[in-house]
């Protein structure tokens, strides 16, 4: 069967989610290039810390009894017995009135310590989501190539910070989106290494500028310090609001080959993309298994919840549970047994069918601020509308730095938002930008406010 044809056969969208003929390009490549790879060098990527992690005995036994059979008697595990525990049963009512019931053995298991990659039932349903949504190449491959395993997180940021500790050493030169989301930020500067901000426009990372910044090193000099690892947003980026295309995301893989990167693909907007069909992942084109992704249920089920999801090469998802089994242990049992019992309810169908309503509520309240925008701001700013996301990334013209504006001035115009300089790598940058979010506010709440922000940028221009 020639690579196209098994694309066509295996690679599936839901709900009438069509898949521009261009993508079967990237998936045919992918299966043609799939067997003749070389291993991954994965070691030179870990950091000191990371290569010296070892597993827990503990939670190796721990994982070997949950896969037991129950006849198995365990004298091994310091577990608290769940007779102790004070909860018998919980009752979720969801918004159509049905409802979700954990009660019985589910609850104790629901209360227990549980295996560190997740509850395995939630791991085997979130793979199916990325099968059927991304179909990585990896899927297919051995583990010294790559092959694609899942782990769950508390929430993407816990994710994302382990993926960071596992990968930087002090003095490593890390590459990012400039500007970037300031939780990222927090977590890497404390390494000690050395951010370097690729330029962005409206789409994202500019391939050209990324690839000027890697001519500083030549392919296969580890003498010369190269970079490691490209840390970007792809859709709907916090705090922009850009959503790489398709094109530019194939030249930055390309170029990561060439420069042998690893792709931190954070995409906590996926399921908020306004427009179908949905932009192909880095994860899709992965043919070496050089991309780490993380996923998050914040936007989309909950974000108190704190249920994140990494999807990578096995032998990084390994060492990330390595740094788990001494940290968190595992995500909360109980809120993954929740969500599971809700996801195996709805059925892939269901949930995607949740998303639809999703996206369409924020696209709704994009659409607000771009007509309060529109209304109150022309000729005071710039902006472009985000194809994903809840973000809208405001250019203040004649305002130089937004900060001063922000931090001491607009609360006496009764408006909040975040000056543009707390997405620097330098947050002591000067920035002319504002970010706005349009998630929470009401439409006519969003209207008033950007009145009060063209208010205050009239003062301020005087």
């Amino acid at each position: 069967m020639c690579p196209c044809s098994w694309t066509r056969n295996t690679l599936s969208f839901w709900d009438g989610l069509s898949v521009p003929s261009s993508l079967y390009v990237v998936f045919a490549y992918a299966a043609e290039a799939a067997a003749l790879l070389p291993d991954m060098n994965y070691a030179r990527f870990l950091s000191v810390v990371s290569a010296a992690r070892q597993p827990s005995p503990i939670r190796s036994m721990t994982d070997l009894l949950m896969r037991s059979p129950p006849s198995v008697i365990s004298l091994a595990g310091g577990v608290p017995n769940p007779e102790t525990f004070p909860f018998k049963s919980a009752t979720v009512t969801l918004n159509d009135s049905t409802s979700i019931e954990i009660g019985g053995s589910l609850m104790k298991k629901a209360l227990q310590y549980s295996s560190t990659p997740g509850v395995p039932e939630l791991i085997s349903w979130l793979k199916e989501l990325q099968k059927s949504l991304h179909n990585p190449p990896t899927l297919t491959y051995s583990p010294a190539k790559g092959q694609m395993e899942l782990c769950v997180t508390t929430g993407s940021q816990e994710g994302l910070s382990k993926v960071f500790e596992m990968l930087v050493n002090p003095e490593d030169n890390v590459l990012l989106d400039a500007p970037t989301y300031s939780g990222t930020l927090a977590a890497v500067k404390p390494m000690g290494c050395n951010l370097i901000g690729v330029p962005t426009d409206q789409h994202g990372i500019i391939p050209q500028a990324l690839r000027d910044i890697l001519s500083r090193w030549h392919p296969g000099r580890p003498e010369k310090n190269p970079p490691k690892i490209l840390y970007t947003i792809p859709n709907g980026g916090n705090p922009t609001g850009a959503s790489l295309t398709t094109d530019r995301k194939r030249e930055i893989y390309q170029l990561a080959r060439e420069y042998d990167l690893i792709i931190v693909e954070d995409d906590p907007y996926y399921f908020l993309q306004f427009n179908k069909p949905w932009a192909p992942s880095f994860l899709s084109m992965d043919v070496d298994g050089r991309v780490i992704r993380a996923d998050s249920m914040s936007k989309i089920l909950s974000s108190g919840l704190r249920i994140g999801f990494l999807t990578g090469p096995k032998p990084l998802i390994d060492r990330i549970i390595l740094h788990m089994q001494v940290s968190t242990l595992h995500t909360s049992a109980f809120t993954q047994v929740m969500i599971l019992q809700l996801l195996q309810k709805w059925g892939l169908e269901g949930f995607l069918k949740h998303i639809d309503s999703v996206i369409e509520f924020y696209r709704t309240q994009r659409d607000a601020m771009l007509a309060s925008a529109d209304k109150w701001l022309t000729g005071l700013a710039e902006w472009h509308s985000p194809a994903a996301g809840m973000f809208l990334w405001i250019k203040i013209e004649g305002v130089q730095d937004t900060h001063q504006m922000i931090m001491s001035k607009a609360i006496s115009k009764e408006v909040l938002l975040v000056p543009g300089s707390a997405f620097n790598i330098a947050s002591s940058e000067a920035s002319c930008y504002v970010r706005a979010s349009f998630s929470l506010s009401t439409p006519e709440q969003i209207d008033q406010g950007l009145q009060r922000l063209a208010s205050l940028i009239t003062e301020e221009r005087k």
